[in-house]
């Protein structure tokens, strides 16, 4: 019989893609499991997720906001809300194995899961665990994590250290580099500067890179620059009054595996899923950390590998004055390229996605 598994969360990129490569990992060892996602109502989960081929249900929840809100009156109606649906959803659909990355949408459908005697499988992305991960790790049978220590939050004998899943695609991205160059349009003949503010982008990073442009212009390199939706008219007015074709900038760039291969120096947030790909594709990386991530998990995140020499850090609130000057540096010191790639490639995971469907798989009854 055909094993069924409910994967949910989601919220930002940095849920949805590894729970999408936990997903086709699963179909690759048993390709006739049927799987659901359950992600939350108005979130990025709703589109990217049936582009990839999987059928998913929202759950009306919402995060709480830090500042007093009226939205966080109606909080504890919709989580309700989603805790019936959520049974509903384990009802109809009776999951051998109900697993969870993170997000709104993975509490309450964990939780109910758990209640139906279904076994949860927890996947924590970030250095620092989540709220919602912390208060189902009792009722976990495994929690698959991505960096060492985590035992602070969890329980030790459920631990595994198996990395971030991350898309197929970015698992070998060397030898594409031309392929990379035709697609962006870009020189052979100058160094390119990848831009990344994650999913939504990022404000400080992208003020800082358009108030640079013709530093790095005047430099000689070139830059492949994703602004997400808020920025994208502002970066265009700004090639458009440089007269340049040495700046490509896109709202969102679905070809990541492309982005990294052409990549001389990426500067990027510091979330979970950007550093297990940085990781994976050893490019020499500024990170920025963003400050209002939960518990500053960006930070942590950031920390465990700059203390390795693995990258470079640059606080958000610095970022102004120093980010553009740091990559300039950076993209003019070979043997400083040549270290930064060599520890970060240490770090990597490559099969995580596979180890992580594994214990999916071993969890079914």
């Amino acid at each position: 019989m055909a094993k069924r598994i409910i994967i949910s969360g989601g919220g930002t990129g940095g849920h949805i893609y590894p729970a999408i490569a936990i997903a086709n990992a699963i179909l690759k060892k048993e390709p006739d499991t049927e799987i659901l996602f359950v992600g939350a109502l108005g979130k990025m989960e709703m589109e990217k997720v049936p582009k990839a081929g999987f059928q998913i249900v929202g759950l009306p929840i919402v995060g709480i906001k830090r500042e007093l809100s009226l939205d966080n009156l109606a909080f504890p109606f919709k989580l309700v809300n989603s805790l019936l649906k959520a049974r509903d959803v384990v009802k109809q659909f009776k999951p051998d194995v109900a697993v969870g990355v993170g997000g709104f949408a993975s509490g309450p459908l964990l939780m109910m899961a758990s209640l139906a005697g279904i076994p949860i499988l927890i996947q924590e992305q970030n250095s620092y665990a989540g709220v919602t991960n912390k208060l189902l790790a009792k009722r976990a049978a495994k929690i698959c994590v991505a960096y060492p220590g985590m035992e602070a939050f969890f329980p030790k004998p459920k631990l595994a250290l198996l990395g971030n899943p991350v898309r197929r695609d970015i698992v070998d991205v060397s030898g594409r580099k031309n392929e990379a160059l035709v697609h962006f349009d870009l020189s052979p003949e100058r160094k390119t500067l990848f831009v990344m503010g994650g999913s939504l982008g990022a404000r400080s990073i992208n003020e800082s890179i358009n108030n640079g442009l013709k530093k790095l212009l005047d430099a000689g390199y070139q830059i492949l620059w994703q602004t997400g939706k808020g920025f994208i008219e502002k970066a265009r007015e700004s090639i458009q009054r440089l007269d340049t074709d040495r700046v490509k900038a896109f709202e969102f760039i679905y070809e990541m595996d492309l982005a990294y291969a052409v990549a001389d120096v990426v500067v990027s947030r510091a979330g979970a899923l950007s550093v297990s790909e940085l990781c994976l594709v050893a490019k020499p990386a500024i990170l920025v950390p963003y400050p209002a991530a939960a518990e500053d998990h960006q930070t942590k995140n950031a920390l465990s590998l700059t203390e390795q020499h693995a990258a470079i850090l640059v606080k958000d609130e610095k970022t102004a004055v120093e980010l553009v000057t740091k990559a300039i540096d950076l993209l003019e010191d070979l043997s400083q390229q040549a270290i930064l790639k060599s520890n970060i490639k240490k770090l990597g995971r490559p099969s995580a996605a596979d180890d992580i469907a594994a214990e999916v798989l071993k969890l079914v009854k």
